[in-house]
């Protein structure tokens, strides 16, 4: 039996329900100041660029259901690379289909719909994750594990046959929520239906070597981000999976990270620590940055040019369809950790609070044993979040004008030739292809003058954007 299209997108919050990290002047609240203090990871921790799984010139193909046509944790995986890896030419296709199973659903049966919308991009890193639908929504059967089990193998082996250069990830089914609240529409009954999901993922997992299939668990750690979410703002936790099969952008973000960790994606964007001193501020290392015209006196400046750019975790709060699940999310699980440290480190500054100040802007406030412990400007609001945000947008200008062209033109109208059709493709594609070399340029890192000063009551900081 095909599922229903439970095609319910996620609910949306706006900004105004956002709690802020800043406070009302747009200082740092000292209550929060934890948030920004970082745990380096160990230098052996941190995966080099070459064992990033994307290389130059590949082609990723998303393929699934309605958790991947949402166009999101897939624009999240985008944006990650074009910003962590500037220089990584690498093509990325969103192929998920709203109630999808391994047998195929609205977009035609599963041959037609891997024939069209797998093939056709030649892509060698295939991504595949089905489930939520296959379960039927009941308590799990012999019957929907064999066709599960049966579809699947079809549509690797399918896959396998026609692009024998591809490697297959297949992501172990994504969580229904049964950790906020209890089980609602359309399950039927004290179901605990994220026990099928488990029991499909194991499979994946069991069956991977003889699939010749890379699996990836996409729903043990986003349940244990689900539990400890629900432990600090039960109401908040709810958005998350908000009715409890789609992820909010929150959720999204954390099936993001399971996808680029499996791929060992770097998790640093830099690591820069400084010795300051009246004499003379030392550069003791740094990491993927490079730093000049270091100077001290007052305070400390310094010259700062990533290698990449962070993720804008802030932008992505205060953005409409963001807020209060999206913090939530970043705090339940290890995200930051496992994608988006950028550390700064300041030995040597006499006791006292400091203004950081980036491009002549005040970011926060930060004691010296804050610099000195370290903080992490990834979770700020900086100049280069604000850049990586605009790549952010282009990356998901590019998916959306994707799924335009191919679910309302190529599609729906293939049997009626219309003359304007294929112009109108062509059109969009070329679009598509332009705001992909827009997004390798905005993303390209640019250096930045970073200023340490002292915060006195005759020389206060100033706020933000002044």
């Amino acid at each position: 039996m095909v599922a229903p299209e439970w095609y319910r997108f996620h609910t949306s919050v706006r900004s105004g329900d956002v709690p802020s990290l800043t406070n009302g002047k747009g200082k740092i609240m000292m209550k929060v100041a934890g948030l920004f203090l970082a745990a380096v990871a160990a230098h052996s921790a941190w995966a080099a660029p070459d064992t990033f799984t994307l290389k130059n010139g590949d082609s990723v193909v998303f393929y699934g259901d309605s958790i991947t046509d949402l166009r999101d944790y897939t624009t999240i995986i985008e944006t990650f690379v074009a910003t962590r890896y500037p220089h990584l030419d690498a093509s990325f296709v969103n192929s998920g289909w709203g109630g999808d199973t391994v047998n195929g659903g609205g977009g035609g049966p599963i041959d037609t719909r891997i024939k069209r919308d797998i093939f056709p991009y030649r892509p060698n890193i295939v991504t595949i994750m089905l489930g939520m639908n296959d379960g039927g929504y009941k308590a799990e059967t012999e019957s929907n594990d064999q066709k599960y089990f049966s579809g699947y193998k079809h549509i690797v082996s399918s896959i396998h046959q026609e692009l024998p250069q591809a490697r297959i990830f297949a992501i172990e089914p994504s969580p229904y929520d049964d950790v906020t609240r209890p089980p609602a529409f359309p399950i039927s009954g004290d179901i605990q239906y994220n026990e099928v999901m488990r029991s499909f993922g194991k499979w994946i997992a069991a069956n991977a070597s003889e699939l010749n299939v890379e699996p990836i668990d996409g729903n043990t750690n986003f349940v244990k981000a689900l539990k400890k979410a629900n432990e600090l703002d039960p109401q908040t936790a709810k958005q998350i999976l908000s009715d409890h099969i789609h992820p909010s952008f929150g959720g999204s973000l954390i099936l993001a990270e399971s996808i680029l960790k499996a791929w060992q994606a770097r998790p640093v964007v830099s690591e820069v620590v400084l010795e300051a001193s009246k004499d003379k501020a030392k550069l003791k290392s740094s990491q993927f940055a490079t730093v000049s015209n270091l100077s001290s006196g007052t305070g400390l400046s310094w010259t700062q040019l990533d290698e990449s750019l962070p993720l804008p975790f802030q932008q992505w709060i205060d953005m409409w369809g963001g807020g209060a699940s999206v913090s939530l999310a970043i705090k339940s699980s290890d995200v930051t950790t496992a994608l988006n440290q950028q550390i700064l480190k300041v030995h040597g500054m006499p006791g006292g609070t400091y203004s950081l100040r980036i491009d002549g802007t005040s970011v926060g406030a930060f004691n010296n044993d804050q610099l000195a412990e370290g903080i992490n400007l990834a979770v700020l609001k900086t100049p280069a979040t604000e850049q990586a945000m605009k790549v952010f947008q282009l990356a998901k200008s590019h998916e959306e004008i994707h799924n335009d062209r191919w679910r309302h033109i190529d599609v729906p109208l293939a049997d009626y030739n219309f003359a304007q059709a294929a112009p109108a493709s062509t059109a969009l594609d070329q679009l598509d292809d332009a705001i992909a070399k827009k997004m390798r340029e905005v993303a390209a890192p640019a250096p930045h003058k970073f200023e340490l000063l002292p915060i006195t009551d005759t020389q206060p900081s100033p706020a933000p954007g002044k």
